[in-house]
C-alpha cells in the first residue's frame, strides 16, 4: 500500500537537518512523525492522511487540502497569472515550480531507484512504476491506468471529444500537450536546440530523439526482422509491412494505405485542396516537394548541371547522379561484397541473402521482397496492363517489363560478359551466361541427379521424365537462341 509519507516526510530523525528544523517545533504528527511550530498547521497536515478536502473549485468541482492550494488553482480558469519570472519574463498563476526549470533543483527523490523530480505530483505519478499500480480502468475498453487525468485524456479517444483548439486555426486536438506543441508551431518557437547540429524543437522530448540521429541509438526493434528504430512510431508504421495491414481507406475510391498521411496526401486528389502556398507568387501545390521545386524560380537557385551529359538534377540528388558516372558505390554488402551508391539500394539487396519478403499480396498470399515487385505482380490479380509495345502491340502490366521486351525489337544489349565480351538483354541472362565459364551447374533434376548451368536446360529436361512439350514466348525463344550459342562456346573451349 502506497504510503504517503514517503513523499510528504523525506527526511528521518536520524538526520541532522531534522533535529536542527524542529527544536522549535512543539507540535508532531502521531502517524509520521513530521513536526510544526503552531496547532493550525498540524491539522492543516492531518488531512493528508485523513485524505480530507475541505476546499472545492466552482468551476470544476476538484477538492483540495489546503485553501492556498485552491486560490491557486482557481487561476488556471480565470486566467489570471500575477507572478512574472526574472529569467524568462513568462508570468505564471504560481512561480515556484517553474524556476526550478532554471535552477535544475529537483527536490523530490524516488526511494526506490533514487530519480529525482522537480513537482511532488510527477513524484507520486513515478512510485506507480514500481508498485505496478494502475487503479483507473476504462470502462469501454478494459485498458488501465495509474493516473485519473490519463484516463480522462484517453476517455475522448472513444467520445472523440476535442477540448482544446487552436485560437489561430481553429484546429482542435484531444490533448493539452499536443495543442501546446501545435501553437509553437505558430508562433516559430523552438526553445530546445542540438549541440552537434543546431537544429532547434518545440518541444525537449523531440530533441531526445533528434539526438539518437546523432548517437546512432535505435531502442525500438522489430521482433520480426530485427530492424532497430530511434522512435516507436517508426517501429509501429514498420510492423505494418510484415502484417501486410493497410487500416486507412478512402471513401470516395476505397483505395487502401498503410500510414494515415498517405491517406490524406490522397484525399487531395478528390478534394483538390492544395495546403502550401508560395509567399513570393501565392501560387498553391497539394504536396510540400512541389512547392519546394517551384520556389526555385524564385530564389534562382539552378538544377545542377552534369560535366559528363549536360543533364540537370535537383541540389539534393545532383550527388547521386554524378555517382552514376563516377562509379562511386559507398555501400557494401558484407556477405558478396557487391556495392551500391545508396544506403536503401543496399538494404533491398541484403534480403537476397536473408531471404526477408516483406511485403505480401493481399489476394493470394505470395511474398515479394520488393513494394515494386509487389506492385506488379498485383497487375496480375486486377488484369490491368497499362504498357504497350509500339512495335508489336503487346501489353504489359510493368514498365520495366516493357522497357526489357523493347531490347528485343531494338536489339539493345546492355550488359556485356568480361571473359568473352558476349552481349546479352537482361542481367538475368548475363548471370546464366557466366556458368558457361565458371563451370558452375546450380540447377538439378531431382528425378535423375542431372545438373545444369541454367533453369531453362533444367526445365526442358524435366519433359523427358514427365513428356510434357512446352510452347515458349518469344523472350523464351531469344532466351533459348542464346544459350544453344552458350552450348557451342562451351564444345569449342
Amino acid at each position: 500500500v502506497w504510503d504517503p509519507c514517503t513523499i510528504y516526510c523525506s527526511d528521518t530523525e536520524d538526520s541532522e537537518d531534522w533535529r536542527e528544523h524542529n527544536r522549535k517545533k512543539c507540535y508532531g504528527c502521531d502517524l509520521c512523525g513530521k513536526r510544526f511550530s503552531n496547532r493550525a498547521h498540524l491539522k492543516i497536515h492531518t488531512r493528508i492522511h485523513k485524505g480530507e478536502k475541505p476546499f472545492e473549485c466552482d468551476f470544476c468541482g476538484k477538492q483540495f487540502s489546503k485553501r492556498t492550494n485552491l486560490y491557486n488553482h482557481v487561476r488556471i480558469h480565470t486566467g489570471e497569472k500575477c507572478f512574472g519570472c526574472d529569467v524568462c519574463g513568462k508570468r505564471f498563476p504560481h512561480l515556484k515550480r517553474h524556476k526550478r526549470i532554471h535552477t535544475g533543483e529537483k527536490p523530490f527523490g524516488c526511494d526506490v531507484c533514487g530519480k529525482r523530480f522537480s513537482r511532488q505530483s510527477n513524484l507520486k505519478v513515478h512510485t506507480t512504476i514500481h508498485t505496478e499500480k494502475k487503479p483507473y480502468g476504462c470502462d469501454v475498453c478494459g485498458q488501465k491506468f495509474n493516473q485519473r487525468v490519463s484516463l480522462s485524456t484517453h476517455m475522448r479517444s472513444h467520445t472523440g471529444e476535442k477540448a482544446f483548439g487552436c485560437d489561430v486555426c481553429g484546429k482542435r486536438f484531444t490533448q493539452r500537450s499536443n495543442h501546446s506543441r501545435h501553437m509553437k508551431g505558430h508562433t516559430g518557437e523552438k526553445p530546445f536546440s542540438c549541440d552537434v547540429c543546431e537544429k532547434g524543437f518545440c518541444h525537449k522530448s523531440e530533441l531526445n530523439q533528434h539526438m539518437r540521429i546523432h548517437t546512432g541509438e535505435k531502442p525500438f526493434s522489430c521482433d520480426v526482422c530485427e530492424k532497430g528504430f530511434y522512435q516507436k512510431s517508426l517501429l509501429n508504421q514498420h510492423m505494418i509491412i510484415h502484417t501486410g495491414e493497410k487500416p486507412y481507406g478512402c471513401d470516395v475510391c476505397s483505395q487502401k494505405f498503410n500510414r494515415k498521411s498517405n491517406l490524406s496526401k490522397h484525399m487531395r486528389i478528390h478534394t483538390g485542396e492544395k495546403p502550401y502556398g508560395c509567399d513570393v507568387c501565392c501560387q498553391k501545390f497539394n504536396q510540400k516537394a512541389g512547392l519546394s521545386k517551384h520556389m526555385n524560380s524564385h530564389t534562382g537557385e539552378k538544377p545542377v548541371g552534369c560535366d559528363v551529359y549536360g543533364e540537370t538534377s535537383e541540389p539534393k540528388t545532383s550527388l547521386l547522379h554524378m555517382m552514376s558516372h563516377t562509379g562511386d558505390k559507398p555501400f557494401g554488402c558484407d556477405v558478396c561484397g557487391q556495392k551500391f551508391t545508396r544506403k536503401t539500394n543496399l538494404s533491398v539487396h541484403s534480403r537476397t541473402h536473408t531471404g526477408e519478403k516483406p511485403f505480401t499480396c493481399d489476394c493470394c498470399g505470395k511474398r515479394f521482397s520488393t513494394r515494386s515487385h509487389l506492385k506488379g505482380h498485383m497487375s496480375n490479380h486486377k488484369g490491368e496492363k497499362l504498357f504497350d509495345c509500339d512495335f508489336c502491340g503487346k501489353e504489359f502490366g510493368r514498365k520495366s517489363d516493357l522497357n526489357r521486351h523493347m531490347r528485343i525489337h531494338t536489339g539493345e544489349k546492355p550488359y556485356g560478359c568480361d571473359v568473352c565480351g558476349k552481349q546479352f538483354i537482361t542481367r538475368a541472362h548475363l548471370k546464366k551466361h557466366a556458368n558457361v565459364h565458371t563451370g558452375e551447374k546450380p540447377f538439378g533434376c531431382d528425378v535423375c541427379g542431372k545438373r545444369f548451368s541454367s533453369r531453362t536446360h533444367l526445365k526442358k529436361h524435366a519433359s523427358v521424365h514427365t513428356g510434357e512439350k512446352p510452347h515458349g514466348c518469344d523472350e523464351e525463344l531469344w532466351e533459348s537462341l542464346e544459350e544453344k550459342q552458350e552450348t557451342d562456346i562451351t564444345n569449342s573451349l
